[in-house]
């Protein structure tokens, strides 16, 4: 099954994919589904032209990780860690799966991170295997694009990673019987039709039930909230030379069986 939100008629509303229709399921976002509103088949939209909203607008956490494909630790001239590393990301940095990336006038090092999303499902505390993939509602798309001068202005990520109307995720929510708990899915990047980013999600590290397990033993998880995996190789900032987003660029991020992102880089 796939879930979205749509901005429809001024509001935001959850919808179910059907083929080619979107179904209006009466509340007003993904996050509302999966946090147990009741819902009900409505009004039909056509899926052709659809302006979706971030998959879930108001988490209340995005959670990341850091340096978990092999391929970018490597390049970023990092040891293979032990643990997950872990940053987070605000709401306001939030858009939809054609939204434009804004990008700021602060940065000259602005550059994409094509990533898998996991997205919970119910709420989980200190989850063992069984209980962490049981909280996984389905995954979804997003690019975790970066300031990369203001990110390592210091040793810690957030000041790079919180620019608002930065991150586009969505277009939906691929539920995990579709695609199973750790899902082996070809993952790519493109800027201007031109690939720079091509991996597989089952290189990661640590996996999606390995990190509800870990996130989850320090902080509950609730219905709805993204944590974003990480990026494989081929960042621009390790490129020689690196080469970074300066505006006007349309960069594509898709993943094999969830989805594709397609957004204009303004400013």
């Amino acid at each position: 099954m796939k879930l979205a939100t749509l901005r429809v008629d001024g509001r935001t509303a959850a919808v179910r994919v059907d083929g080619d229709v979107l179904v209006d399921l009466g509340v007003p976002d993904v996050g509302a589904v999966l946090a147990g509103a009741e819902v009900a088949d409505g009004k039909e939209y056509a899926l052709a032209g659809a302006d979706f909203a971030p998959l879930v607008p108001r988490p209340s956490k995005v959670v990341c990780v850091g340096l978990n494909y092999r391929n970018h630790i490597q390049e970023m001239g990092r040891d293979l860690p032990e643990y997950p590393t872990l940053f987070s990301k605000f709401s306001d940095t939030l858009i939809g799966a054609y939204d434009d990336i804004v990008r700021p006038a602060e940065t000259s090092e602005f550059d994409w991170e094509a990533e898998l999303a996991v997205v919970i499902g119910r709420e989980v505390r200190r989850a063992d295997e069984q209980q962490a993939v049981d909280a996984i509602a389905g995954f979804t798309v997003l690019n975790d694009v970066t300031c990369r001068d203001w990110q390592f202005r210091t040793r810690e990520w957030l000041q790079g990673k919180n620019w608002d109307s930065t991150t586009p995720v969505g277009p939906w929510l691929v539920t995990k019987d579709e695609v199973g708990p750790r899902p082996a899915l070809d993952i790519q990047c493109s800027v201007n039709d031109q690939v720079m980013q091509k991996d597989n999600t089952g290189d990661l590290l640590f996996d999606p039930v390995d990190l509800v397990r870990y996130v989850s033993t320090m902080i509950r998880l609730n219905p709805g909230d993204l944590i974003a995996t990480g990026t494989p190789g081929g960042v621009g900032h390790a490129r020689k030379p690196p080469v970074f987003l300066r505006g006007g660029e349309t960069v594509v991020t898709q993943i094999e069986g969830i989805g594709r992102l397609e957004n204009r880089v303004s400013g």
